[in-house]
């Protein structure tokens, strides 16, 4: 059988043919006769829809994914787990590469790529860190989400809580959430 399987980190994410309807379509065009699908950060194998298809493969199976980074991270979690699919007969093909053939030239080929994989992890994470650094020399910079109502908004929300209005009434007037309200009561207390 040929499983394909198509990941992403966020339900959002869709640059770079990453999105799950392009991997999809992809592993379709392939004929893939079952598709995994998975909203999942790739930095950690602990990803439960594909540890389940991992379990269910059998010799003589077939695993397809897009890109090598949706498969795996980190070079040793990767290189491990291809091993273990070899041992168990199962092929593994990555489209934007080709088939990983159990083969010293094979497991030579996808060490370097998953390694690469891994440095453009690595590169992300830095270029994020070094980014919010140089924001938080603003004095103005905010971690987090910027907060959408201003502190005159929120005590008028307030206000209309203690005259006895419901927080649905509230939410219906101002646009407020009722969550938002209830973070704003407990810090006014």
């Amino acid at each position: 059988m040929i499983y394909g399987y198509a990941r992403v980190s966020t339900l959002g994410q869709c640059r770079d043919g990453n999105s799950l309807e392009s991997q999809v379509a992809a592993l379709e065009k392939y004929g893939c006769q079952e598709i995994i699908e998975e909203a999942c950060s790739g930095k950690t194998m602990a990803r439960p829809k594909f540890q389940k298809l991992l379990c269910r493969l059998q010799e003589g199976d077939t695993l397809v994914v897009c890109k090598l980074d949706r498969f795996a991270r980190t070079a040793i979690e990767g290189v491990e787990t291809v091993r273990s699919l070899f041992e168990r007969g199962v092929r593994v093909h990555i489209l934007n590469m080709g088939l990983i053939e159990n083969t010293l030239t094979g497991n030579l080929i996808l060490t370097v790529m998953l390694a690469f994989a891994e440095y453009e992890r690595g590169m992300i994470v830095e270029r994020t860190q070094t980014g919010k650094a140089i924001a938080r020399q603003d004095p103005n910079y905010r971690e987090g989400r910027p907060k959408k109502y201003l502190p005159t908004q929120i005590n008028h929300a307030l206000q209309l809580l203690e005259s006895g209005q419901s927080y649905g009434q509230v939410e219906k007037l101002t646009g407020i959430s009722k969550s938002t309200l209830i973070r704003a009561r407990k810090v006014s207390r």
